[in-house]
C-alpha cells in the first residue's frame, strides 16, 4: 500500500541578475542557491549546516544551436514540497521514502532556447537536471555540458578510470587533484572533515552517460561520445527532441558511511513503475554452468567438454531443487560460440533439448535463466529481441541474463560505445520488450546503473564490475582481497550488482598463479554485503558438498529484504551489514575483510524484543586466506537484542550469522 502525501506551493519570482534563490532540504540542514552572473551565466552552489560544500559552479549545455551557458534570463522560479512514502516490488527494503523540497528556474536563452534548471534538495543531498519544455527550438545536439561541482577542498576519491572496459576495474583512492585521468560515474569522496559524498546521475535514458574529470580545480561532466564510421569520436554527445529532460545530476551528502548506503536518492529521481503487474517479478538465487567454463573445466561451444548438455542442466537442476536453490543458468546452450559471429537465441546445439528441459523445470519447481551473448552486435540482438523472447516465455523462462562482450558495440547506429546515447537507447528496448514478455534481465556488460529498476523492475541486476570471474583467470592472480571492501561503498552504491560470489574451492590448477583471494567465510559474507535480488551461487554441485555445513547459509540466506542497514565500515578496509527478510522476522548479518585480520562488535539492537536463535559461521582461529581459507567454525546459541556479538575476521576472512 502506497502512503502519498504531496504538497505543492506554488510560487512565480522574479529575480534579477546576481540576486539569490535559494532552496532549503526539509530538515534545513542542506542549501541550494543559484544565481545568475552579468553575463547571464547559470551558477549553484551547496552549504551543509551554513558552512559551503560546493563553491558556485557552472551550469549550462553547449549545444551546436545555442551555448547554453551565458545570455541567459530569469524568467521566474517555481517551487514545491513533496513527501511520499512508495513500496518496492523487490529491494533492499520494503518501504522509501520521498521528502524534497523542489526548486524550478525558468530561463530564457540569447536566442529565444527556453531552458529549465530542476533542482531538488534532500536532507542527504541534492540533485538538478535540465528539462525544455515545447517551445519554438524542436532539436538540439549537445556537444557537451557544463555541469561542474567545484568543492571547497581537494577531497580524496575512490574511482576507475572512464575506458575501463566494461567497468572492470580496481578502484583506487587519490585526492581530486591528483586524479588526471577522466573517471567513470559514479565516485565517492571521502571529505577532509570525515564526511562523504557519492557523485552520479540517476533515469539516465535517451541521453550518453556521464564521465567526470577534473579540470581548473572543479570536477566537470564529460558525457560519453558519439563515434564516426571509424570509430573515432565525434563532437557530439547527444541528439536531443525538445520537449526533453536529461538525466539527474545527483550527489549524496552523508555524514558518516550508515547515511550514506543507506540513501534511495537516486531511486526517487526515477518515475514510479510502469508495469501493471509485477507479480511475475520474484527475486531468486541461480547457480550456474558457468564457473566450470571461467576454471577452463567446461567450454561455452559444443565439444568433448560442452557444459550445457541436457544431462548437465539435469544434474544441475535436481541439485538445486534438493538445496533450496530456485533456479539454474545455462552459458553456451545455443548455437555460435564456436565463432562469436552469428548467435542464435532459438536454435539450441544438438546435445540440449530445450522441451525435455522446460519440462522438467516445472516439475521440480525451478526455473532455468536463459543466457543471450551477442558478442557485441546490439543490432543483430535488437531485430530479434521479440522472437527471442517469445521462445523464452514459451519454454517457460522468466529470466534472461545478456551479454556485450565487445568494448565498442555494434548499435542500430553503427559501432558505438555502449554508454552513448546509442546504446543506452538499446539497453532501454531490451527491458521494454522483455516486461512485455514477462521476462526479468541481469545485464551483463551494461551501462552503468542510475535506478532505472524502480520503473523497470523487471530490470534486475547487472554486471559493470570487476566480478569473481576474476579470479579464476586473471594474469595479476586475481583481485586483492581490499577489492571486495570497496564495492559496497563505490559500484553497489549504484545499483545491485551480478558479482557471483560463492566459491568453495579457491585453488585451480589448470591456469597456475590464480586464486580466489578470501577464506570461505569471506564468500558467505559476500551473500549479505553485496546486494543482488538475482544472486548468483556460482560455484560446482560437488565443490559444495566438500563444506556442506557452510553451505546450509547459502542454502537459507533469502536476496530480498525488508530493512537493510550497514552496522560499521571503512571503504577499502571492511564491512559488516545486517538486512531483514522480506516478510520474515529473520536476520542476516555479513561481514567481510582485507587482507587484514580484524575483530568487529555488532550489536543485535534492532532486534525486537525476545528470545532468537543465532547461527554464525565464523572463520577459524588460525583461518587465513592463502595459507588455511577453509577453517571455519559453526556455532549456535540463544540471543536477544540486548547482546553485542564479538567476531573475529581472518585476513581476507569474513563471516556469515542468521538471527531467526
Amino acid at each position: 500500500m502506497k502512503r502519498i502525501i504531496l504538497l505543492l506551493i506554488a510560487a512565480v519570482l522574479f529575480v534579477g541578475c546576481g540576486k539569490l534563490t535559494t532552496i532549503q532540504s526539509p530538515d534545513n540542514s542542506l542549501s541550494v542557491s543559484f544565481r545568475l552572473a552579468d553575463d547571464g551565466r547559470a551558477e549553484y552552489s551547496v552549504a551543509r549546516d551554513g558552512a559551503p560544500v560546493i563553491d558556485w559552479s557552472a551550469l549550462g549545455m553547449q549545444c551546436a544551436e545555442a551555448d547554453l551557458t551565458r545570455e541567459f534570463t530569469l524568467r521566474g522560479v517555481d517551487s514545491r514540497f513533496n513527501q511520499q512514502t512508495w513500496e518496492t516490488v523487490w529491494g533492499e527494503e520494503r518501504e522509501i521514502n520521498d521528502t524534497h523540497n523542489e526548486m524550478t528556474v525558468h530561463l530564457r536563452h540569447s536566442t529565444g532556447v527556453e531552458m529549465d534548471i530542476i533542482f531538488r534538495a534532500f536532507d542527504d543531498g541534492f540533485a538538478f537536471r535540465y528539462s525544455f519544455s515545447e517551445q519554438e527550438t524542436k532539436r538540439l545536439t549537445v556537444l557537451d555540458e557544463a555541469s561542474e561541482y567545484r568543492f571547497v577542498a581537494d577531497h580524496e576519491a575512490w574511482s576507475i578510470p572512464w575506458r575501463t572496459e566494461y567497468y572492470e576495474g580496481l578502484w583506487t583512492k587519490a585526492p581530486l587533484s591528483d586524479k588526471t585521468d577522466t573517471m567513470c560515474s559514479p565516485i565517492t569522496i571521502e571529505m577532509q572533515d570525515g564526511t562523504y559524498a557519492f557523485v552520479h546521475e540517476a533515469a539516465l535514458r535517451n541521453y550518453p552517460a556521464q564521465n567526470l574529470h577534473v579540470q581548473d580545480g572543479a570536477l566537470r561532466i564529460y558525457l560519453t561520445p558519439w563515434l564516426d564510421d571509424k570509430a573515432q569520436p565525434l563532437p557530439d554527445k547527444a541528439y536531443i527532441p525538445v520537449p526533453f529532460p536529461t538525466p539527474w545530476r545527483m550527489v549524496i551528502l552523508a555524514r558518516d558511511l550508515r547515511q550514506m548506503v543507506a540513501s534511495r536518492i537516486m531511486l526517487n529521481l526515477n518515475p514510479p513503475c510502469r508495469i501493471e503487474d509485477t507479480s511475475w517479478i520474484k527475486p531468486m538465487k541461480f547457480m550456474g554452468i558457468w564457473w566450470g567454463m571461467h576454471i577452463k573445466a567446461m567450454t561455452w561451444e559444443q565439444g568433448p567438454k560442452h557444459g550445457a548438455t541436457t544431462a548437465n542442466m539435469e544434474r544441475y537442476m535436481r541439485f538445486a531443487k534438493e538445496h533450496g536453490i530456485d533456479a539454474v543458468l545455462a552459458e553456451g546452450w545455443n548455437k555460435g560460440w564456436e565463432d562469436w559471429q552469428h548467435f542464435s537465441f532459438t536454435e539450441p546445439y544438438d546435445d540440449w533439448d530445450m522441451d525435455y528441459l522446460s519440462n522438467l523445470a516445472q516439475e521440480l519447481g525451478v526455473e532455468i535463466v536463459g543466457h543471450n551473448e551477442t558478442g557485441g552486435n546490439a543490432a543483430d540482438y535488437e531485430s530479434v529481441l521479440d522472437e527471442a523472447y517469445a521462445y523464452h516465455q514459451q519454454h517457460g523462462i522468466h529470466a534472461i541474463k545478456t551479454g556485450y562482450v565487445s568494448p565498442i558495440i555494434r548499435t542500430v547506429d553503427g559501432l558505438q560505445w555502449n554508454k552513448g546515447q546509442s546504446g543506452v537507447r538499446h539497453y532501454r528496448k531490451v527491458i521494454e520488450t522483455a516486461a512485455k514478455y514477462h521476462i526479468m534481465i541481469d545485464n551483463h556488460e551494461p551501462v552503468m546503473p542510475t535506478g532505472l529498476q524502480r520503473t523497470w523492475p523487471n530490470l534486475m541486476t547487472q554486471e559493470g564490475v570487476r566480478g569473481q570471474e576474476w579470479n579464476a583467470w586473471s594474469t595479476d592472480g586475481g583481485s586483492p582481497c581490499e577489492h571486495v571492501t570497496v564495492l559496497p561503498f563505490t559500484r553497489i552504491m549504484a545499483g545491485p550488482v551480478d558479482y557471483t560470489p560463492g566459491v568453495f574451492k579457491f585453488e585451480n590448477p589448470v591456469i597456475p598463479g590464480t586464486r580466489v583471494h578470501s577464506t570461505l567465510m569471506n564468500q558467505l559474507g559476500l551473500f549479505v554485503c553485496f546486494y543482488s535480488p538475482l544472486q548468483m551461487v556460482c560455484d560446482l554441485p560437488e565443490h559444495y558438498m566438500e563444506h556442506q555445513d557452510a553451505f546450509r547459509f547459502i542454502e537459507e540466506v533469502p536476496c530480498d529484504w525488508e530493512r537493510s542497514m550497514l552496522v560499521e565500515g571503512k571503504i577499502g578496509d571492511f564491512c559488516v551489514f545486517a538486512r531483514l527478510g522480506r516478510g520474515t522476522d529473520n536476520w542476516y548479518i555479513g561481514g567481510i575483510t582485507d587482507e587484514e585480520a580484524r575483530e568487529v562488535r555488532v550489536p543485535l539492537s534492532m532486534l525486537d524484543e525476545g528470545e532468537y536463535s543465532l547461527t554464525l559461521w565464523a572463520d577459524d582461529e588460525g583461518a587465513d586466506w592463502q595459507t588455511r581459507p577453509y577453517a571455519y567454525t559453526v556455532t549456535e546459541r540463544k540471543v536477544t537484542n540486548a547482546d553485542t556479538l564479538t567476531i573475529r575476521m581472518a585476513a581476507g576472512g569474513g563471516f556469515a550469522a542468521t538471527v531467526k
